[in-house]
């Protein structure tokens, strides 16, 4: 008989957000009059920008005449958007980044976890804590994991903790580790690195031969002049890290899905004889092997985003969620409640009020409220007494569900 992958196996019960849709769904069948608003998970609710509408039209007009028509393109991604994603959003901001570094993928989702597909199975793996899941996850499918304890935490990881008291940042950890995931603008905090903390980590990574994986998939929200977008923007990071992006929170590709992979030429890892190996080649052949590339028009409505009417319009977006974030933010605090984030980011991390659990505060909230969010405790076990709350709705959908948490939690 065949046999399965049992890492599988010692995955938890569900993966956080359809769990969520689980009790939410339980909640709407018991209770089908009530008018739910759901700002849980970090979907994009505003229509694309209608340059890359304008754009992917004329891409499905050129698909549909010989002349024009494009079949397979590269893996990598065509070259004339590589170019305008090297230009705008890494040589702009003086990152020596190349074109032939950059991968267009589907999600950056996929690439963080498809990424181990090549590494080996005996790297020391570091997360934060809170932390997205799907990093923890994948490792686990991996096998790169030993069984969850009792808190949910796996072994064979090793968590960094991030807390009000360190201000939601990660602490360099006092033992060597191989691989490590960092996520700035934060998700699920909104917290935000400094570069004199993203130099820190740089320098620990060149130190210990490590390699840094830097999510930057929320970049696009950063407010403040003095945070670094990318991790390219620190001295020395092109020898120790590898940056995913994403079109999906910019430019509202969630439902088209665009995003970016950056491995630089002068990255290396060890094999297992000891030598050098560049990882730009490993990446480009696990691409060639398993992924047929992003679609000819999808691609074209990416490229839009590089236009002056798609950059006007995409910071429109970028605005629009911003200010849910402030109503979120400020209406919370007023509330009583301690928040975090939604400054630099779309998500706010707020303090779960009189001891309750994530959990415990996100069926309140469902069922008094009518208005779903994200238990803490579902990014990590340093999650435990928090919640996210995302900023990715309409905005009158955001002031009808803070006028409600208002009614029943001002404290």
């Amino acid at each position: 008989m065949a046999t399965i992958n049992d890492n599988y196996l010692k995955l938890k019960a569900g993966y956080l957000f359809p769990e969520i849709a689980r009790r939410v769904n339980a909640f709407a069948q018991a209770n089908p009059e009530a008018k739910l608003i759901k700002l849980g998970i970090g979907d994009v609710t505003e229509p694309l920008p209608e340059a890359c509408c304008t754009a992917m039209l004329k891409a499905v007009e050129e698909m549909g005449d010989r002349t024009t028509f494009k079949g397979y393109g590269p893996e990598q991604g065509y070259n004339w958007l590589r170019e305008k994603i090297a230009a705008h959003d890494f040589q702009a901001r003086g990152c020596e980044i190349e074109a032939a570094e950059i991968f267009i993928s589907d999600g950056s989702k996929c690439d963080t976890g498809n990424i181990l597909d090549i590494f080996g199975n005996n790297n020391v793996i570091a997360v934060t804590d809170p932390v997205y899941p799907v990093y923890v996850d994948t490792n686990v499918m991996a096998g790169n994991t030993g069984a969850a304890k009792d808190a949910g935490e796996y072994e064979g990881l090793v968590y960094l903790p991030i807390t009000a008291e360190n201000n939601f940042t990660a602490e360099i950890p006092s033992q060597k580790v191989d691989l490590i995931y960092l996520c700035f603008p934060n998700n699920p905090t909104g917290a935000t690195a400094s570069k004199a903390h993203l130099q820190a980590w740089v320098d620990y990574a060149k130190a210990n031969g490590s390699i840094i994986f830097f999510d930057a998939a929320y970049e696009a929200f950063i407010s403040d002049s003095t945070l670094p977008h990318s991790i390219y923007e620190i001295e020395g990071a092109r020898d120790c890290a590898i940056e995913f992006r994403s079109f999906s929170k910019n430019a509202g590709f969630t439902g088209t899905r665009c995003a970016l992979t950056v491995v630089p030429k002068t990255l290396k890892a060890k094999a297992a004889d000891g030598s050098d190996v560049e990882i730009w080649k490993l990446w480009n052949r696990r691409q060639s092997t398993k992924f047929n590339g992003v679609s000819y028009i999808v691609q074209r409505g990416a490229e839009a985003v590089y236009s002056e009417q798609g950059q006007a319009q995409v910071k429109g977006l970028i605005s629009f969620y911003l200010e849910n974030a402030k109503i979120i933010r400020e209406q919370l605090t007023a509330a009583g409640l301690s928040v975090y984030g939604g400054v630099n980011g779309p998500y706010v991390w707020v303090k779960t009020p009189s001891g309750l659990s994530s959990w415990d505060f996100f069926d309140k909230l469902l069922q008094n409220c009518n208005v779903v969010g994200t238990p803490g405790s579902g990014f990590g076990a340093a999650g435990e007494g928090y919640f996210r709350i995302s900023a990715f709705n309409s905005r009158e959908n955001v002031e009808k569900a803070m006028k409600r948490i208002m009614e029943k939690f001002k404290v």
